[in-house]
């Protein structure tokens, strides 16, 4: 069977003789395939500094919360969790993160800066929680309890 019953092109057609490379177009593209083999692996190594970088942050802190009932020690599922980072003086930097507690009542964020912290939780049918944390450590770990809601005051009476 030759070449040209098999379906398949003739050696001498498929376009790769000596000839064509000679020409300028392809000159200049073997160049530029040359050029960009030899930047993949300063490429690859600036990719993996900042993948370390980032990994290593000595400037950050994985927090992780637990957020449960007071009274009866059960998780609060989709509880808001939001984090203020605040100043010396007490006052809250512009920018918060919010999360969403899950089944078990635990979120985490991780990249948190060292510094004061401000906690806030919110939940329905529970008192929202507030305080400030002191972060310091690489990881830290913050149980909250939530409590039932108390009867409110006012200085209007009922008639």
């Amino acid at each position: 069977m030759s070449a040209g019953e098999s379906g398949l092109p003739a050696i001498g057609s498929w376009g790769f003789d000596d000839a064509n490379w000679s020409i300028p177009e392809h000159q200049s593209r073997i160049e530029a395939m040359r050029s960009l083999r030899g930047c993949l692996p300063i490429l690859l190594l600036v990719l993996l500094a900042a993948t370390v970088a980032s990994a290593g942050d000595e400037d950050n802190s994985i927090v992780s919360f637990t957020v449960i009932r007071d009274y009866n020690g059960k998780p609060v599922r989709n509880a808001s969790v939001v984090l203020h980072t605040i100043d010396n003086n007490g006052k809250q930097k512009k920018g918060s993160a919010q999360l969403k507690t899950d089944a078990d009542g635990k979120t985490s964020y991780p990249g948190l800066p060292y510094g004061k912290v401000r906690v806030q939780v919110i939940a329905p049918g529970l008192q929202t929680f507030g305080q400030d944390y002191d972060v310091k450590d690489k990881t830290m770990d913050i149980e909250i309890k939530m409590k039932r809601p108390t009867d409110q005051y006012s200085i209007y009476k009922d008639k």
